[in-house]
C-alpha cells in the first residue's frame, strides 16, 4: 500500500489557506502536515519530515516564498499560489510544478495536481521492484537496477549510466536514492550514487568501478566509506 503524500500550505492570507486546504481534501492521496501562515514553523517541519509538495505564496511578511525556496536549494517540490504574475520567472529556478494566480478556482487547482501527478510518474516502481521505469525524452525506459553502473547528478537533472546507454532524467539525487532498492546503492559524493556490487577497488579518495571508471569520494562521505572498509 502506497503511503500518502505529505503536503504543506503556506500563505499569509487565512482565506487562501482555508480555500487551498479545502481543495486538498478532495484528493485522498494527500496528507496535510501544516496549513497556515508561519514560515518558521514550515522550516521546522521541512527539516524533520518527508514533504512531497508545498503550496506556497510569494509575498509574505516573515519570509518570502523565494527566500524559503532558496533556503532549501531545490530539495522540495512547489506549487506557487500568488496574486503577482511577475514572480513567475523568478520561481522556475526551483522545483516549481506550477504557478497559480489568485483567486484559484478548483478547476485550475485540479489541473495543477494532474500536472504534479504526471511529473511524479517520471519514476515508477514495479510491484516486484525488479526494475524501474524512467521517463526521458518523451519515452519510458525500463531499467534493471543491476544494469546501472552509476548515477551522476547534474544540477536539476541526473544522468543514469547503464551498461548500454546514458539516460538524462529530470530528478534530484536525494529522491533518486530513495527510489532505488534499499541497501544496494550508496551515495559517495554530492554528484554520484553507485551500486555496491559495482565497486572494484577503494583507493584513497577514489572508488574504481568494475567497468574501470574512477569516481571521487566526497569529503562528507569519506567517514562512511572508511566504515565499510573497517567492516570488511
Amino acid at each position: 500500500m502506497k503511503r500518502k503524500l505529505n503536503c504543506i500550505i503556506l500563505d499569509d492570507e487565512p482565506f487562501a489557506v482555508k480555500l487551498i486546504a479545502d481543495y486538498v481534501t478532495k484528493f485522498p492521496q494527500f496528507n496535510t502536515l501544516y496549513a497556515g501562515s508561519d514560515a518558521f514553523k514550515v522550516i521546522e517541519i521541512l527539516n524533520k519530515e518527508v514533504v512531497d509538495l508545498i503550496f506556497l505564496d510569494i509575498q509574505m511578511p516573515q519570509l518570502t516564498g523565494i527566500e524559503l525556496m532558496q533556503l532549501f536549494n531545490q530539495k522540495h517540490n512547489f506549487i506557487i499560489i500568488s496574486a503577482y504574475p511577475q514572480y513567475a520567472l523568478d520561481t522556475y529556478q526551483f522545483h516549481v510544478i506550477d504557478f497559480l494566480l489568485k483567486p484559484v478556482t478548483f478547476n485550475r487547482f485540479y489541473q495543477s495536481i494532474e500536472k504534479y501527478n504526471r511529473w511524479q510518474q517520471t519514476f515508477q516502481h514495479t510491484d516486484t521492484d525488479d526494475f524501474l521505469f524512467v521517463k526521458a525524452d518523451r519515452k519510458h525506459y525500463k531499467i534493471a537496477p543491476d544494469s546501472i553502473l552509476y548515477i551522476e547528478g547534474l544540477k536539476d537533472y541526473i544522468r543514469i549510466h547503464t551498461s548500454d546507454e546514458k539516460i538524462m532524467v529530470l530528478e534530484n539525487m536525494k529522491d533518486m536514492l530513495e527510489k532505488l532498492p534499499t541497501n544496494q546503492f550508496v551515495r559517495i559524493h554530492r554528484s554520484y550514487i553507485i551500486p555496491l556490487n559495482k565497486i572494484k577497488v577503494i583507493e584513497g579518495n577514489q572508488i574504481q568501478l568494475t567497468d574501470g571508471t574512477y569516481l571521487p569520494i566526497g569529503e562528507t562521505y569519506r567517514k562512511m566509506v572508511s566504515e565499510w572498509v573497517g567492516r570488511s
